[in-house]
């Protein structure tokens, strides 16, 4: 069992969140019970999730996605004035983590697909949320390998080069950072989402891309940290996969 607070504030320095300019608040967003033993975890703080936490009875959900963005509006209305009602009215704390849990060094979910991946060398891109690494694979069995991993089939676009050696990624919505692998003269580069631009610039710069599902992508990292902090703390932990095709 641990305190609210200090579950809080351990989190805060644990994913340095105070480094990290984020489109959404890191940490506690919705306050709840204040000691804290069972834990569940999911990509997303959808209603799905919250009411599953409900039925296992926990503490306190840890999320990857929480539910205030500061590109939405600031109203509680509709669907989210449905989840705070369940979150406060079963005073369950919700913590959510964005950034902070993409870059993480250990538990992140750059390092964390990586690892799954087989991707050696890793290390993050400075100045950028990308990490870069070595494979050691052909274009074939690595697509059939992130279908394994993942979940999911993946999409892809620009130069199918057969021999993989240097590779370049970032989970969820990265596509936009494909500048940024380009400059680094990597063969591939891997994302979770592909926008309309995304395979001309991968086609036009002699590069494949990858498009692996957001949600795919982005389960690890906060698998990752409530491993931690069951570790950590002695919680009690079970994830809760509600499915996303995208």
């Amino acid at each position: 069992m641990v305190n609210q607070k200090e579950l809080n504030n351990y989190c805060h320095d644990y994913l340095d969140v105070a480094a990290f300019e984020d489109y959404c608040p890191n940490g506690l967003q919705v306050e709840g019970v204040e000691n804290i033993s069972k834990i569940v975890s999911g990509v997303s703080a959808n209603l799905a999730l919250i009411e599953r936490a409900i039925d296992e009875k926990a503490d306190a959900i840890f999320v990857h996605h929480g539910i205030f963005w500061k590109n939405e509006g600031q109203t509680i209305t509709g669907s989210k004035r449905r989840k705070v009602s369940l979150l406060l009215s079963h005073n369950i704390n919700l913590f959510g983590y964005h950034l902070p849990l993409d870059a993480h060094p250990k538990i992140g979910n750059n390092v964390q697909l990586g690892k799954r991946l087989g991707i050696q060398n890793m290390s993050p891109v400075s100045g950028s949320l990308i990490w870069q690494g070595e494979l050691n694979t052909n274009l074939s069995d690595f697509l059939a390998l992130i279908e394994e991993k993942v979940h999911r089939k993946p999409q892809v676009f620009g130069r199918k080069f057969e021999k993989i050696q240097r590779i370049a990624w970032c989970t969820g919505a990265a596509q936009g950072f494909i500048n940024d692998a380009i400059e680094l003269s990597v063969d591939l580069y891997l994302s979770g989402e592909v926008s309309e631009q995304t395979p001309a610039a991968a086609e036009e710069n002699n590069m494949t891309f990858i498009s692996a599902g957001h949600h795919a992508t982005e389960r690890y990292g906060v698998k990752g940290l409530s491993k931690h902090l069951c570790e950590k703390f002695k919680l009690q932990h079970q994830y809760i996969e509600v499915e996303n095709s995208v």
